[in-house]
């Protein structure tokens, strides 16, 4: 909407806000975060080389599915042993494939990972980081050539609320709602373009509401295992509280926003 000229063929608007369904809080609690709330993402691609051949003469072959393996779990020492954790990173590799039958060891594989970082600095440091590792192992696996690592030359924006605008709403919300409806959440390492309305200038509020029943988040956590979240496909907000909520709140903030108009 920004690229098809939102704040050219229409006003500008004083504010933008937003409501997203949360899997952390019970279902109508709404949460709130001021300052940096949400990270910047990147999607990297990973692809490793070696050279193919049959399953039963590996020595003849430098074995990709090895070395990508190598690669995933070194990877990981980049959050455990190279970051600051007061300024938090995750990588995570969420998809693997290399060869086509178990008999053949192929010839290359690719990885597509997600990095999450909140300032330019760590991300630079990160995304240099999956580079020096990858190109290590590949050296050490005796590689034919160097992995071939595809990163965007720039990342999403970090969601900003404007700390001065979320506490207006969190006590409007707080009055409409009541106390024990409105809590302040802890940031979360997940990304949303929603940030390019601040980042253009727009004094912007992300807002969370909780959509699960109470009763599944205490089975959860008397078992250990979280429930289902958002991108799970089992992901089911609990309807009408979590509906009802929303309206409520999106009511109390707008009227509470509108007031400086009287």
């Amino acid at each position: 909407m920004l690229k098809d000229g939102l704040f050219t063929r229409f006003p500008r608007p004083d504010f933008a806000l937003s409501l997203h369904d949360d899997d952390t809080m019970p279902a109508g609690t709404i949460g709130y975060h001021p300052g940096y709330f949400r990270a910047m993402s990147d999607a990297v691609t990973l692809t490793v080389f070696g050279r193919g051949g049959h399953a039963a003469m590996p020595s003849n072959t430098v074995d990709p599915i090895v070395l990508a393996a190598r690669i995933v779990v070194a990877l990981q020492t980049i959050v455990s042993r190279e970051n600051d954790p007061a300024d938090p990173v995750v990588v995570t590799v969420g998809s693997i494939h290399g060869g086509t039958q178990g008999n053949i060891i192929p010839d290359q594989v690719r990885l597509q990972l997600s990095v999450r970082t909140y300032t330019p600095q760590v991300r630079a440091r990160t995304l240099a980081a999956i580079q020096r590792i990858a190109k290590g192992e590949a050296a050490a696996a005796g590689a034919p050539r160097d992995p071939q690592v595809d990163a965007p030359s720039q990342s999403n924006s970090p969601v900003y609320n404007d700390p001065a605008l979320t506490r207006r709403l969190a006590d409007a919300l707080k009055k409409g709602l009541g106390d024990d409806r409105v809590v302040e959440m802890p940031q979360k390492m997940t990304s949303e373009d929603f940030a390019e309305y601040g980042v253009a200038g727009i004094r912007s509020v992300l807002l969370h509401i909780g959509a699960v029943a109470p009763s599944k988040l205490e089975a959860a956590k008397q078992s250990g295992v979280p429930v289902p979240a958002p991108h799970s496909p089992e992901w089911a907000p609990d309807l009408k509280p979590t509906l009802t909520a929303a309206i409520r709140a999106e009511s109390a903030a707008l009227l509470e926003l509108l007031s400086d108009r009287k």
